[in-house]
């Protein structure tokens, strides 16, 4: 690899685990400000929010994608809001917030599945050991006892959009411009939700209005996740994957529950052993995906779809 790709990707690399830094934190601020405000509602005005500051700070940025280019984000958007919607309904038909995690994590492992088989790229022994090394990390940091019935089974489709939302932005983010593509996605995010959000989770027998926060720390809430976490977040990964290979990047994003854990410490929660050796697992993957020598370079375009 190119000493300048490289010195991309390495920045790539600590964009993204900046990134999973801030979902970590968020994970605080959203779990009190869903206690006072429709989860599916708060999501809704989370992307259409960050969406809309997009657009005002850079209102010609859509002109930057053709056709294919929105059908490209309307695609990942569609994957990222599925992703979303799926684990808020797994949590909300009993799907414990611990083994939730853990099961969205696991798109560590779809991610590599995923790409070998649309991509036809081969996944090397190394990359497969920080797999199961993250696995069993995240296993240590969100499991506090194991079950799976209907919940459980939706969050793994969750699971499975998040991969394919990696696999997919990978391919598209260097054709297109990261910006307007970012873009594009979390407004189709923000439709989804509000879509499901105004039919209260398609059980009301008519559409309701989108509930309004409530109080200040709810509106911080939605400040912080909106223009931080989403706007900013969202862009920065749309950004990185042009230099970082699918499974890369989903061994850095299994910080995120490693994060959350460390940042419920900070408010006050105990750190156990199992958090702290989770942790120090999926760490250990990142530094063995990282000392590869026979990673495959991080750039190039691979053939999905148009």
């Amino acid at each position: 690899m190119p000493a300048r790709d490289g010195r991309a990707a390495t920045l790539s690399v600590l964009s993204l685990l900046g990134v999973t830094l801030v979902w970590g934190w968020t994970f605080v601020i959203v779990k009190d400000a869903v206690a006072r405000i429709p989860v599916l509602d708060f999501l809704a005005w989370r992307f259409l929010v960050a969406a809309l500051v997009m657009v005002l700070a850079r209102p010609a940025s859509l002109r930057r994608l053709d056709r294919r280019g929105v059908a490209h984000g309307l695609g990942l958007g569609a994957l990222l809001g599925g992703g979303y919607v799926a684990q808020t309904f797994g949590l909300s038909i009993g799907t414990p917030a611990g083994v939730s995690g853990f099961l969205t994590g696991m798109a560590v492992v779809f991610t590599p599945i995923f790409g070998g088989l649309l991509l036809r790229r081969r996944i090397g022994p190394v990359a497969w050991l920080a797999v199961l090394l993250a696995t069993a990390g995240l296993a240590l940091t969100s499991l506090r006892g194991v079950s799976f019935g209907a919940g459980e089974a939706i969050t793994l489709v969750c699971a499975a959009c998040f991969g394919l939302h990696v696999v997919g932005l990978s391919v598209w983010s260097p054709r297109d411009d990261p910006y307007a593509l970012a873009v594009v996605q979390i407004a189709t995010v923000g439709v989804v939700c509000l879509a499901l959000a105004a039919g209260a989770g398609l059980s009301a027998p008519a559409p309701r209005v989108l509930a309004v926060p409530p109080d200040a720390a709810v509106w911080l809430a939605l400040a912080v996740t909106s223009i931080l976490a989403t706007a900013v977040g969202y862009l920065v990964q749309t950004w990185a994957q042009r230099h970082v290979s699918p499974t890369r990047t989903a061994v850095v994003l299994t910080m995120e529950p490693v994060f959350a854990a460390l940042a419920a410490v900070l408010y006050g929660e105990p750190l156990g052993w199992a958090t702290a050796v989770g942790g120090a697992m999926v760490l250990a993957a990142m530094y063995l995906v990282e000392l590869d020598p026979r990673r495959a370079p991080e750039t190039g375009v691979e053939r999905l779809g148009p």
